[in-house]
């Protein structure tokens, strides 16, 4: 089953007359349940493609189907509400709300959508022990290292059970310890809750776990490989 479609999509920033074509006609398929990579140098147009995916930019022009939805298409209220219910996000800066535990920040995207307490309660506790932070619930994001941060953001993205979830470098600020326990803890969860993931990553250990890897350079995707 298809979760997202995207069809002829371009992406062109004009800077001092000079047209930049960050997103040059690039037609993907991502099926329920993948762990892909989009890997590529340094202004390749991966980031680009994945704020595009996720509605935090707008094409020049092709479609961005989710769920048979055309992000371009929904108004800026209606998209952030499609978002919020649709695409998970984990940053490679965490972005956890400071003044908020980990049990606070993971269960306030379901908070937003009006979710019974019974079962935000529930849904919390199961992530946050798919993590293995079931014993710092409490615990605000300076209390946690960056892997523990990062493990919270996993479990925030995952909360409201999106049609996927986009990572943007999400090994970046971390050791190779954490960075390996991240992995098996996206995996894990990937294949237990049948939740897309999408990497934008220049990361080799991120590209060894994907069963994907889509490569782009100069905005065009030049490699499509899937992984026995």
């Amino acid at each position: 089953m298809k979760v997202l479609e995207i069809k002829n999509v371009h992406k062109i920033y004009n800077s001092s007359e000079v047209k930049v074509h960050a997103v040059n006609d690039i037609s993907l398929d991502f099926e329920k349940g993948e762990f892909a990579a989009i890997v590529g140098p340094s202004g390749s147009g991966k980031t680009t493609l994945l704020n595009l995916i996720g509605g935090l930019d707008t094409p020049t022009s092709g479609e961005i189907m989710v769920d048979h939805t055309n992000l371009a298409e929904l108004k800026s209220s209606a998209l952030i509400d499609f978002r919020m219910r649709n695409i998970g996000f984990v940053f490679q800066s965490y972005n956890l709300i400071p003044v908020l535990t980990a049990k606070e920040n993971v269960e306030f995207i379901m908070s937003l959508q009006k979710w019974k307490r019974e079962d935000r309660d529930a849904r919390t506790f199961e992530l946050l022990k798919a993590v293995g932070l079931e014993d710092r619930v409490n615990s605000r994001p300076s209390k946690l290292s960056g892997g523990q941060q990062q493990r919270v953001a996993v479990a925030r993205a995952l909360a409201s059970k999106p049609k996927f979830v986009l990572a943007d470098e999400p090994t970046a600020n971390l050791d190779s310890k954490s960075t390996e326990t991240l992995l098996d803890i996206m995996d894990q969860l990937n294949k237990e809750e049948g939740i897309t993931f999408i990497f934008s990553t220049h990361d080799a250990r991120v590209v060894k776990k994907a069963r994907r890897v889509i490569t782009i350079e100069d905005g065009k995707v030049v490699s499509d490989e899937r992984k026995n």
